[in-house]
């Protein structure tokens, strides 16, 4: 966890010193002297990088920008070539709006929406119960007829055609159903088609998250996860209410985003208590069952935490 007490001034990132708590963090995750150097020790100048983001929150809720253009920043000091860094989420709209598509043209790198690539028929999640979805227009067999259609969710063709690697940037932020929009509720939704057939029945969403996760095409190709905890939103969702936020001038950075979205739910539940704010227990199953598919660590006692000031 790095800190800096100047690095959100009225809500809004402080473009410098996020780049050097960006870098700093790195740095001291990985081990290695420099920026670049700790880059190259995750990703090679061959790959082709796919940042996940959040952009359902807008620029001040959802990932922030400045966060994004800290890492891509590293990535092309590591020698990625602009065009193999693809920033990228579920819709494109959602991206403009948060100006991602702005900010990504002096860069030189591409932004994506998932729904607009288009989703890979021939990878996909299908879980045991094969429950039928209710497909919506950008679903891969949105307007097919047949027996089969509705009981797969489609990998976007940006992780199964494009991406060698993937790094996830989520936000501190409420989510109703997951508790946080984190990591592995952000990646899942993310990656993948056919996904209202999990959204409103928790019992399924406790399945579907992690083993959406597991997926070989998903999950197995993230390096590394990045907490975007500059400010936690504890009540809304993806809706700004900065009313209901909390500015911790923090980022998280880990390879398990089972440990980050478990003290993600931690920290927003202390502030609710903070703030003698409305409480409501999260469904923890969704990390109870990826911690049983050795995504990572969802036990707080066994959580290692450094903090860098």
């Amino acid at each position: 966890m790095v800190q800096d007490a100047n690095a959100i001034s009225n809500f809004q990132p402080n473009a410098d010193v996020v780049q050097a708590m960006v870098n700093r963090g790195i740095t001291h995750f990985t081990g290695q002297a420099t920026v670049a150097v700790a880059w190259r020790s995750l990703v090679t100048t061959q790959d082709v990088v796919a940042i996940k983001i959040f952009s359902a929150g807008g620029e001040i809720s959802g990932t922030r920008p400045a966060v994004v253009v800290a890492v891509v920043n590293g990535l092309l000091q590591a020698g990625v070539p602009p065009r193999n860094i693809i920033i990228w989420d579920k819709r494109a709209d959602t991206l403009r709006a948060a100006g991602y598509f702005q900010l990504a043209q002096p860069l030189g790198v591409r932004v994506e929406g998932a729904i607009e690539t288009g989703y890979d028929p021939t990878n996909f999640y299908q879980p045991d119960s094969a429950i039928i979805g209710n497909l919506v227009y950008g679903d891969l067999e949105f307007g097919q007829k047949g027996d089969n259609v509705g009981r797969r969710s489609f990998v976007t063709k940006i992780l199964s055609r494009q991406a060698t690697k993937i790094i996830s940037i989520a936000p501190l932020q409420n989510q109703p159903s997951a508790g946080v929009c984190g990591h592995l509720y952000s990646l899942a939704f993310g990656s993948v088609d056919n996904t209202l057939r999990f959204k409103d029945d928790p019992d399924r969403l406790a399945v579907a998250i992690p083993e959406i996760n597991a997926l070989a095409s998903v999950g197995d190709r993230v390096v590394l996860n990045i907490t975007d905890a500059l400010i936690g939103q504890y009540e809304g969702g993806a809706s700004v209410l900065l009313h209901y936020s909390t500015v911790l001038n923090q980022i998280w950075f880990s390879r398990d985003p089972v440990a980050l979205d478990t003290l993600a739910i931690q920290e927003l539940e202390r502030e609710r208590q903070t703030f003698d704010a409305q409480s409501f227990p999260p469904d923890l199953e969704i990390y109870t069952n990826a911690a049983l598919l050795q995504l990572g660590i969802n036990d707080p006692s066994q959580i290692q935490v450094v903090k860098v000031r």
